[in-house]
């Protein structure tokens, strides 16, 4: 579903834009496709607004907030790997240009993981803002509601590997796959989040009805 400028701009629930006979949440920036049957109450049923945000924050980490994060992560290491004065340089201005767009690809995926530290955690912390211990803190809280569970060796074992990606891939140019191994996991655990909170939220809007 696409949003329009017709669209009510508070997320929650609404009669669904298609015109079926069931309610469906509005994110606040597009239609989810959590949705509800009408019930025999003609009241529109309420979603708690934390649920909707938490939803939109994680479909926005799958659709782009990983992808650009590691993105720019991998563009940077490796222009400084082949920085002008290195022993194998890239042209001045390619690593100056490329430096810049990992940097705002950087610093754009840093602000999405921090919007989604804000939704998972449910307010605002320190962690959510500083590059790095954010994306460690999103994986950890993703996988702490998958599991019910504080994932301790996941994340140190992905702060180990990208610590080594950082510090040794100049070196070792295999290493280059550590960022596109975690970014692959990252997502799996999101979009099993989404998809878990998109099936259970309509089961638990009805037991309200």
């Amino acid at each position: 579903m696409t949003s329009t400028s017709t669209n009510p701009a508070p997320p929650g629930w609404y009669p669904d834009p298609e015109g079926q006979r069931q309610w469906r949440v509005w994110t606040g920036t597009e239609w989810s496709t959590t949705t509800r049957p009408y019930g025999e109450r003609r009241s529109e049923p309420s979603a708690p607004s934390e649920t909707v945000s938490l939803i939109g924050s994680m479909q926005r980490l799958v659709r782009y907030g990983i992808v650009i994060t590691f993105a720019g992560l991998g563009l940077v290491v490796s222009v400084l790997a082949h920085w002008p004065g290195t022993a194998h340089p890239s042209p001045t201005w390619f690593a100056v240009l490329a430096s810049d767009v990992g940097v705002a690809l950087l610093m754009l995926g840093s602000l999405v993981f921090a919007f989604a530290a804000r939704a998972l955690q449910g307010h605002w912390s320190v962690a959510s803002w500083v590059p790095g211990v954010n994306i460690l803190l999103v994986n950890g809280l993703v996988l702490e509601r998958l599991t019910q569970r504080w994932p301790v060796q996941r994340v140190v074992s992905e702060s180990v590997l990208m610590a080594l990606f950082v510090a040794q891939s100049h070196v070792y140019p295999w290493l280059g796959i550590v960022p596109a191994v975690i970014a692959l996991n990252h997502l799996g655990a999101t979009s099993a989040l989404v998809e878990r909170l998109n099936t259970s939220r309509p089961a638990t809007a009805a037991t309200g009805s």
